[in-house]
């Protein structure tokens, strides 16, 4: 079958839609999307998008849902958001494992957000 996706939404719940968008549209950059009211979607790249909406339940797990958002600029992302004063979960590090750089936040939600760069 022929690829047929134009692109990929995905959706989570969030509490305050303008917290969220401070969060994702000012300090990490994403350009937002569409405005739907209930739901602002922002635009991540090659098609892909995430959406928050305050009609759905904010689902959080030990450790899911995981946002990662790729980039080479690892260490700025950290000291910004860090001095935006964004709860760090794990400071910038090299994952052996994965051959990642990467580490980890609190968004307003409080889903974790996994900033990173592959080092291969």
């Amino acid at each position: 079958m022929q690829n047929q996706w134009d692109g990929l939404i995905t959706f989570l719940g969030t509490n305050d839609l303008d917290k969220t968008h401070e969060f994702y549209n000012k300090l990490l950059g994403l350009e937002l999307y569409k405005d739907q009211g209930l739901c602002r979607i922002y635009n991540v790249a090659e098609g892909g998008k995430i959406g928050f909406c305050c009609h759905m339940d904010v689902v959080l797990g030990d450790k899911s849902p995981i946002i990662t958002l790729l980039t080479p600029h690892v260490d700025t992302a950290y000291e910004n958001l860090k001095n935006q004063g964004y709860e760090v979960i794990k400071e910038p590090k090299i994952n052996t494992k994965f051959n990642i750089y990467h580490f980890f936040i609190k968004d307003p939600n409080s889903y974790t957000v996994e900033i990173q760069k592959f080092l291969d």
